[in-house]
């Protein structure tokens, strides 16, 4: 290789999901690993995630008695995802077989490295009463973390949008989810005055906790520093490097002027999708907004590009991981946009599209969700469609941020996001929608809740279902008649977490040209590239999981490890 300012065995761009697992198998090798990260921050899309991974026959489940097995994950995954399809390469048989052969393994290399993880206790796949799915969920996550352990990388580190509120910050992922029932359950309450106690501890001794995505991610942070590995911000990438047929480097910038790097063994390509590139979703995922997305500011989908433009293939670019959120006042231009997922998935609430009709199952997977929406615009007006509740959903569950119980803000209903009436029919006319079409609505949702049996779409019948609403409800824990005066409604809109699409690449997690063919020394990962969950989501984690994976498998092929 000829011409570069610096050379390294492995090249890898974005700090995502899989980045620095790449990067520690490097170091484990003996190899050399530089990653570079475009913007000032560490850690992409998964720090501001719940940084859930979705790792089938895990450590951790054998450990509690979970049942699993490769052969079990496996059906769950032909079931959900389907055939093998030309048209979804990214879930080829062969990288299915492969994903759930390393991905276990994968987490005993990071526990390895010094990275302590656990599993959330019930978080039940997204299909779960389909053939294979576990009740139990199939989830890795890792402990709290101290931001102060980083020393001066802690400002370095992206910021989680999963936190909970203060006293109760030091609240991990699965203690936050309990929050919102802490009226339901004497348990959930006994949780929250820990939490407290917890919380001052904390602050008398100077401790900074982080869960979610941030924490994993400063926890790879901490090993990859450890280990002395090469970690660069504001070191954008502007052009991949061919010679020969094969990639040999990158072209970078260091001190504002153009900085070429060579890769001996490969260039891994983890740099995010396009959700923040409008152009992008106008030619891919036609309907949708940068203004609905809460990815990272970095995921602009120049590599796509650049890595189409030495002949790289792509597919499944208009699929998405949903994240139905409402836009509430202040949130227009704010990452920190309120999900809507555990709403309208709570007893005493439904959505409806524009004309009043409810149309899908309000529980379930998000991407379905989103997907829903969006397909349901096509004939009728859906984006956005409404969340209905009553004040019962008021006074029992959170709604964004606001407490259950506590006042509504008064710029919710000033500006006209969040309508209020004594009536059905005077909030159908708030919201423009016939006042019979939505009374009509209501009632038959309220049949149903009698009969504790959603005759139309079957909400509640999954243990997911359960899990998104009251499971310490006497009855359905998911259905709740619409009943007691005032009324409200709020728009949801078909956000998302990231895009879903990207590259296509093999069970090596290499980068394939058009007609199948490996494109030398270039690998991908993440949401750069064709995600091997298709056109699905089979569980939470379901893309942080793969990444990580993808990661290490590439890490491990480019080092001669396979």
């Amino acid at each position: 290789m000829s011409g570069f300012d610096e050379t390294f065995d492995f090249v890898i761009v974005g700090s995502g999901a899989g980045s620095m697992c790449a990067a520690l198998i490097m170091k484990t090798a003996g190899k050399s690993a530089v990653i570079l990260e475009k913007t000032n921050l560490i850690g992409g899309s998964t720090c501001r995630s719940g940084g859930v991974m979705w790792i089938p026959n895990n450590p951790f489940m054998k450990a509690a008695g979970v049942p699993d097995s490769p052969e079990q994950a496996a059906k769950y995954l032909d079931t959900v995802l389907g055939e093998e399809a030309p048209d979804v390469p990214g879930a080829s048989r062969a990288r299915r077989k492969q994903f759930l052969e390393q991905a276990p393994r994968m987490v005993q290399f990071l526990q390895s490295q010094g990275i302590k993880l656990t599993r959330v206790t019930h978080w039940p796949d997204y299909y779960d009463d389909l053939p294979g799915g576990s009740e139990h969920g199939r989830t890795v996550i890792a402990e709290q973390f101290d931001l102060n352990e980083l020393g001066p990388w802690k400002a370095r580190l992206r910021p989680t949008t999963i936190a909970a509120p203060k006293p109760v910050h030091t609240a991990n992922i699965e203690e936050m989810m309990q929050l919102g029932l802490m009226k339901h359950s004497w348990k959930t309450k006994f949780m929250v005055f820990r939490l407290v106690i917890r919380g001052i501890i904390a602050n008398l001794t100077g401790k900074h906790y982080t869960a979610g995505g941030a924490a994993l991610q400063g926890r790879m942070l901490q090993a990859c520093l450890r280990e002395g590995i090469d970690i660069r911000t504001d070191s954008k990438v502007s052009e991949i490097v061919v010679e020969g047929g094969a990639v040999k480097g990158v072209v970078s910038v260091k001190d504002g002027k153009p900085w070429r790097i060579g890769a001996r063994l490969g260039v891994l390509m983890d740099a995010g999708g396009f959700t923040h590139n409008q152009r992008m979703r106008d030619q891919y995922a036609p309907g949708t907004s940068v203004k609905w997305t809460i990815a990272s500011p970095g995921d602009t989908g120049e590599m796509i590009e650049e890595m189409m433009r030495i002949g790289a293939a792509v597919a499944q670019m208009e699929e998405r991981v949903g994240f139905q959120s409402s836009i509430a006042p202040g949130t227009e231009d704010s990452d920190m946009k309120p999900g809507m997922q555990s709403v309208t998935a709570k007893p005493h609430a439904i959505l409806v599209d524009q004309s009043g009709v409810r149309y899908m199952t309000e529980g379930g997977s998000y991407m379905a969700y989103c997907k829903g929406m969006l397909e349901r615009n096509k004939t009728v007006p859906a984006v956005p469609s409404y969340a209905i509740m009553d004040s019962q959903y008021m006074a029992d569950y959170m709604f964004a941020s606001k407490m259950p119980g506590a006042p509504l803000p008064q710029i919710w209903l000033d500006s006209g996001y969040m309508k209020k009436s004594d009536t059905i029919e005077g909030l159908a006319q708030q919201l423009k929608i016939d006042p019979s079409v939505l009374k009509g609505t209501i009632d038959r949702w309220n049949g149903f809740c009698a009969k504790n049996r959603d005759e139309d779409f079957h909400r509640g019948e999954k243990a997911y279902d359960t899990f998104l609403g009251n499971p310490y409800r006497k009855g359905s824990a998911s259905l709740g008649p619409i009943s007691v005066a005032p009324f409200y409604a709020a728009p949801v809109v078909p956000g998302d977490v990231s895009t879903f699409g990207g590259v296509v690449c093999d069970e090596y997690a290499r980068v394939l040209r058009q007609d199948g063919s490996v494109i030398p020394g270039l690998y991908a990962c993440g949401a750069c590239s064709a995600s091997v969950m298709g056109r699905a989501y089979a569980g939470a984690g379901a893309s942080i999981g793969p990444s990580y994976t993808w990661g290490f498998v590439a890490a491990r092929h480019a080092a001669n490890l396979t």
